[in-house]
């Protein structure tokens, strides 16, 4: 894979820094694990949803950690060690621990999750600060000319 140098753009674009720094995140070939399997849905403009096939999991065995824009999902089985008394013949249900790491966008929130049929759901939001909003501005006397 071909590297991109970003640098040029730090030096005409003022207040990307945290864009840039994204990008060359992206670049990077950080891999992680295909495991569990998992499906990202836009129910909305600024809704969405993750859900994971976590089959085999129990609530207390799954754990969520949302920090800054980053959002962890682990896995860790209590019973390490496999019992004697079981002997499979095919093993198709992977019973491994897991870590799988989410980065969320800016104003992205976690409402909750749930575990269902085996499935982990995630609910998530975007939640525009009202000083972020587009605002409408009366065309008019300026006040700043007022108050001389």
């Amino acid at each position: 894979m071909q590297t991109v140098d970003l640098s040029p753009l730090y030096r005409s674009f003022i207040g990307f820094d945290h864009l840039a720094s994204l990008m060359d995140a992206a670049a990077r070939n950080e891999k992680q694990p295909s495991f569990p399997p998992y499906n990202i849905e836009a129910l909305g403009s600024d809704k969405y949803q993750i859900t994971m096939a976590v089959a085999g999991f129990t609530e207390q065995e799954l754990s969520l950690e949302s920090e800054g824009n980053a959002l962890l999902v682990k896995g860790e089985k209590q019973d390490k060690e496999p019992s004697q008394d079981r002997k499979f013949i095919h093993q198709g249900i992977a019973q491994r621990n897991f870590e799988r790491k989410f980065q969320l966008g800016d104003h992205v929130k976690v409402l909750g999750a749930e575990l269902e049929n085996g499935l982990l759901i995630i609910d998530l939001e975007r939640e525009i600060p009202e000083a972020l909003k587009p605002r409408k501005i009366e065309i008019g006397a300026s006040k700043l000319l007022e108050n001389k």
